[in-house]
């Protein structure tokens, strides 16, 4: 699961496309921005040209932005046994053989609510395959895999100079933290095109689908054209051996 929408399309849109074209099923969970926010339309769109199904929303404020979701608290500010229970409920629904967060650091950037989502989905991807552990919420169901998605020293090349332009730093990892390097060249049209249904974000100079949009196509597609992803440790169920290339996934953002 992710953080915001957008993050779905940015981190890990490429794998999304590739398991959606295979025939697999994906979903997206995103735990912030209100469900009848332009933030929401948006978010249906670009899911629809990942072919990800409808938006599975949680509804809390962005930490930085509390109009994200009037009346609502902010996602990193909510009881943490209530945000795990919520996401099991998701996990146990839709039982998806890999499950894709944020890292610990908050990729890219070290945003409150990444490095929330990231402690969330820890936590709920363990319980979910504990029957003791919110019966309420559905039948057990343990993943085969989780992966946090991350971005090794080595791939700061263009990047990390367009988020310094801007104000940003670019939190990465040690090349040996990374488990799996996807090429997702082939599904760049659609990774491009559900960036390009965020399209408020893509006005202003600081949200990240905007950054890449000012470059021309070539640099563009070498900053998007891979995806990186630390595979997480599970008691995996036997004979189960998913990766973000070749399972069926879980997402959100």
């Amino acid at each position: 699961m992710f953080a915001h929408p957008d993050d779905e399309s940015l981190l890990a849109g490429g794998v999304l496309a590739q398991h959606a074209a295979a025939g697999a099923r994906t979903a997206v969970v995103t735990a912030t921005w209100a469900p009848d926010s332009t933030r929401a339309d948006e978010l249906d769109a670009a899911l629809a040209v990942l072919g990800a199904g409808e938006a599975r929303m949680l509804g809390y404020a962005d930490a930085r932005n509390p109009a994200s979701a009037p009346g609502q608290l902010r996602w990193c500010d909510l009881d943490l046994d209530d945000a795990v229970g919520q996401v099991v409920a998701h996990i146990r629904d839709f039982r998806p053989d890999v499950v894709v967060t944020h890292d610990a650091l908050g990729q890219l950037t070290g945003h409150p609510d990444h490095r929330r989502t990231h402690q969330v989905a820890l936590l709920a991807v363990e319980a979910a395959g504990l029957p003791h552990l919110y019966p309420e919420a559905g039948e057990p169901w343990r993943s085969s895999a989780l992966y946090a998605a991350t971005h090794p020293d080595s791939a700061v090349g263009d990047l990390g100079p367009l988020l310094s332009r801007v104000g940003k730093t670019l939190l990465s990892v040690p090349d040996d933290h990374v488990s799996a390097a996807v090429d997702v060249s082939g599904q760049l049209d659609r990774k491009w095109g559900a960036i390009c249904a965020h399209a408020g974000q893509l006005r202003g100079e600081r949200p990240l689908p905007a950054l890449p949009a000012r470059l021309d196509e070539r640099r563009r597609d070498r900053i998007l054209g891979t995806e990186y992803f630390s595979r997480i440790g599970l008691v995996t169920p036997r004979g189960c051996e998913g990766t973000p290339g070749s399972s069926s996934l879980l997402g959100g953002g």
